[in-house]
């Protein structure tokens, strides 16, 4: 899907130039902590409704998940190596979602963003929308010093042939995304070897914290995260917001852009 990328600039013309004109969109962050997966699938699909109404600016959710195996739309339970009583034993959610992709990993030590973003209209394009991702999220990775890089024929981040951080996304009729990424920064790997991740049975995964040798600031991962989507989308990381916040947004139906932003300064 994706060439090989270097950490030049001609790396980022390869898919357009990076955006450097400021932006007035605002982008929430909210660090959610840990959060059970169906719990927090809902509350992307509100976000969801409610940007795509204009209610809210953008959100991006930051967090993790117990341990959880997710089926894309294309994903096969074929890639799921284990039987219903041996998830059940191991205290392994599985779901089935809308988002693209096949089979993946999310567990505590993995950081996932899901970004709930109303692209503009010539952002607003699949394809586009996931190279923008992964460029914005390997200018991340490299800014922690880790020479990772795009891999021609997949989607993600990549290390050697290894997959650093999984993407799988969702844009609906109003052009809102949903769903989003996952990096490996201190994930047990071993829950990798239960399923074909991504589908994909010739690559395997790695972690931040395999490629150093040691364990990684996850603040760290998030504050690079944040930092490069919101350059590469052009939209200011206004604040971070506590999940009472987005629930009391999402609340009132009424909002208006005037009330809300009021609501924000008093939080």
């Amino acid at each position: 899907m994706a060439a090989s990328a270097s950490p030049t600039s001609t790396a980022d013309s390869s898919f357009g130039a990076l955006p450097t004109e400021s932006s007035e969109r605002k982008l929430l962050v909210c660090r959610a902590g840990t959060v059970e997966y169906d719990e927090a699938w809902k509350l992307q699909a509100e976000l969801a409704e409610t940007r795509g109404q204009d209610r809210i600016p953008d959100v991006l959710l930051l967090l993790q998940h117990p341990h959880t195996y997710t089926l894309g739309r294309r994903g096969t339970e074929q890639n799921i190596l284990l039987s219903s009583a041996e998830l059940r034993r191991r205290g392994i959610a599985v779901y089935r979602v809308d988002r693209g992709g096949d089979v993946t990993y999310h567990g505590p030590g993995q950081l996932v963003g899901y970004p709930i973003l109303k692209l503009p209209a010539e952002r607003l394009d699949y394809v586009r929308y996931i190279r923008d991702l992964e460029l914005a999220l390997l200018s991340a990775v490299r800014d922690l010093g880790i020479e990772a890089h795009l891999q021609e024929g997949f989607s993600g981040i990549w290390m050697g042939d290894e997959k650093l951080c999984a993407i799988g996304v969702k844009i609906d009729a109003r052009g809102v995304t949903s769903h989003g990424f996952a990096i490996n920064v201190n994930v047990d790997l071993g829950y990798f070897a239960h399923i074909v991740p991504c589908g994909i049975k010739d690559k395997g995964v790695t972690s931040l914290a395999r490629i150093e040798g040691k364990r990684v600031s996850m603040a760290r991962v998030e504050e690079a995260a944040i930092r490069h989507l919101s350059r590469y989308f052009s939209i200011e990381a206004s604040r971070n917001v506590r999940r009472g916040t987005l629930s009391r947004l999402l609340s009132n139906g009424r909002t208006t852009v005037e009330d809300r932003d009021r609501r924000l300064r008093e939080v």
